[in-house]
C-alpha cells in the first residue's frame, strides 16, 4: 500500500478535478470520489486505474517510506575531468555504504590518481560526460546506479529516500532537488535564485511539456536494468545528453520521479564568462533534442485560443484581446458543468496571465533575435520588448537578462547546425488535456 501527496495544482469540485501539470479534466465515478477522498485525506491506497491516471497526470505524489532497495544496491558513477582530489573524497565520503564508487577519469592531464574508497577507470582521451558515464556504468554490477557530477556535494542519507522509490517497479529514476552552493559573490546569489539545475521545492513526475519537464545528471539515481536498455547515454551529444535519456526513458514506459525533499549542493560557476558558457552550452542542445524528440523542446507550450489573445495584445488591438479572453472564459464555464462558474472563470483568467509570463520568457530567451532587427523600424515590437524584459529586471536583474539572452545565443547555435528550426516554433495545445474525461474509481 502507498500513500499520496496531492500537487498543488489540483482542484475538486464535487465529482470534478482538474489537477496536474499540464492541467487535466477528470470526472469521478461515485467509488472514484471516495478513493479521491482517501488520497486527499493521506490514507494508504492501493494501486487503481484512478492512480495510475493521477499518477500519469502529476496530480498526486507518492510518499514511499521504504522499499528493498539498500545501499549495497547501489554502484556510484563519478565523471572527472582535471578535477580536484579533495572534490572527489568528499563524494566517497558522503556515498559511505554503498557498493562500489567508480571514478571515471575522462582524459585527465595528469591523469587522476588512486582514491581510497573508490576505483577509478581511465578513458584515454577526452569523450565527454556521456561516454564517461556509460564507462562507469559499463562496470556496474549493482541493480541501481547512482550518477553524481564532481562539482556536486553529497551529504549521508541522501541516497536512501530515492531508493524507497524504486519499491513501485515502474519507477526507472529518482532525482534529488540540486542547489546551489551558497556564496557571498554577486554570481552565487544569482545562481542560488536563478540556476537551471534547482527545479524548485515541490515534487514532481518528470516528462517533457510538464512542469518538471527534465532532470539533470549531476544527481540522480537510476534503474540499471533502465538505462541500459536505452544504451546509456548518447555519446554525440555533448550537452542536453542526460535530458534525452530521461525522455527515452519515459517513452519506454518508464517513471520518472523528482524528489526535492532531498537536496544536494551544486558549485556555481566561478565567473561571469564561464556562466555565460555554460548557458550557451545549454541552449546549444535544445535543437539537437528537438530533432530526437519533436514538440518536447518547444520554447512556450499555450493553447491556441491563448495564443490568440496575446497576438492581439501585440498587435494593440486590446478591446479584441479582451472581448476574446472573455469568451474564452465564458466557453469554459460551459466546458466545466460541474465547476463553480467563478473557479471556471479563475482558471481561465490565471492561464491567460502565466501564458503571458510563458511568451516572455519565450521571446527573452529564443525569439529576440528576430525581435532585435524589428524593434528598429516597428514602435509594437519595441513595445513587445519591454513587455518580455522588465519582468526578468525585476525579478532577477541584468543578471537575468545577460541569462537569458545566452541561452538564446546557444540556440541559435544548434538551430544553424542543424538546419532545423524545430527548437524555435512553439506548440499549441488544447484544455483542458484531452482524453481524460472520462470517469474513473473502479478499483483493479
Amino acid at each position: 500500500m502507498t500513500r499520496y501527496a496531492l500537487d498543488a495544482s489540483t482542484r475538486r469540485f464535487g465529482s470534478t478535478v482538474v489537477c496536474g501539470s499540464p492541467l487535466t479534466l477528470f470526472r469521478l465515478s461515485s467509488a472514484g470520489v471516495h478513493a479521491f477522498a482517501r488520497l486527499a485525506d493521506g490514507d494508504d491506497e492501493g494501486r487503481s486505474i484512478l492512480t495510475d491516471r493521477l499518477l500519469e497526470a502529476g496530480a498526486i505524489h507518492p510518499l514511499p517510506d521504504r522499499s528493498d532497495a539498500r545501499l549495497d544496491d547501489v554502484t556510484v558513477v563519478v565523471p572527472a575531468h582535471r578535477t580536484v582530489s579533495s572534490q572527489l573524497a568528499a563524494i566517497v565520503v558522503g556515498c559511505r555504504g554503498v557498493r562500489r564508487v567508480i571514478v571515471v577519469d575522462d582524459g585527465s592531464q595528469p591523469p587522476i590518481g588512486a582514491l581510497a574508497g573508490a576505483d577509478v577507470v581511465r578513458i584515454e582521451r577526452n569523450a565527454g560526460p556521456a561516454a564517461a558515464r556509460n564507462a562507469g556504468l559499463a562496470e556496474a554490477a549493482t541493480p541501481f546506479v547512482a550518477f553524481v557530477d564532481v562539482d556536486v556535494t553529497v551529504h549521508a542519507g541522501w541516497l536512501e529516500p530515492l531508493l524507497a522509490h524504486f519499491g513501485d517497479e515502474r519507477v526507472g529514476l529518482v532525482a534529488p532537488r540540486i542547489v546551489s552552493r551558497p556564496t557571498n559573490d554577486a554570481i552565487g546569489r544569482y545562481e542560488r535564485r536563478r540556476s537551471p539545475l534547482d527545479l524548485g521545492d515541490a515534487p514532481a513526475r518528470v516528462a517533457a511539456g510538464t512542469r518538471v519537464s527534465y532532470v539533470p545528471a549531476a544527481a540522480l539515481v537510476v534503474r540499471t536494468d533502465a538505462i541500459r536498455e536505452l544504451g546509456g547515454f548518447d555519446v554525440t551529444m555533448r550537452f542536453g545528453e542526460d535530458v534525452d535519456a530521461v525522455w527515452r526513458m519515459v517513452d519506454r514506459g518508464w517513471q520518472c520521479r523528482y524528489e526535492p525533499a532531498v537536496r544536494v549542493e551544486h558549485e556555481p560557476r566561478r565567473s561571469w564568462g564561464a556562466l555565460i558558457w555554460q548557458r550557451i552550452g545549454y541552449g546549444s542542445s535544445a535543437a539537437a533534442l528537438a530533432r530526437r524528440h519533436p514538440g518536447a523542446v518547444a520554447p512556450v507550450r499555450i493553447s491556441g485560443w491563448t495564443a490568440a489573445v496575446w497576438a492581439l495584445a501585440a498587435l494593440g488591438r486590446w478591446r479584441a484581446a479582451l472581448l476574446l479572453g472573455g469568451g474564452t472564459a465564458l466557453a469554459l464555464v460551459r466546458k466545466l458543468p460541474d465547476v463553480p462558474a467563478s473557479a471556471s472563470l479563475r482558471l481561465a483568467g490565471l492561464g491567460h496571465i502565466h501564458a503571458g509570463g510563458l511568451l516572455a520568457d519565450a521571446v527573452r530567451r529564443v525569439w529576440w533575435p528576430v525581435l532585435l532587427p524589428l524593434g528598429a523600424v516597428s514602435r509594437r515590437a519595441r513595445f513587445v520588448a519591454a513587455a518580455a524584459i522588465v519582468p526578468a529586471l525585476v525579478d532577477g536583474g541584468p543578471s537575468r537578462l545577460v541569462d537569458d539572452v545566452a541561452y538564446g545565443v546557444g540556440v541559435w547555435r544548434g538551430v544553424i547546425a542543424q538546419r532545423s528550426p524545430a527548437a524555435l516554433l512553439p506548440v499549441l495545445t488544447p484544455w483542458p488535456a484531452g482524453g481524460r474525461t472520462r470517469r474513473y474509481g473502479r478499483q483493479t
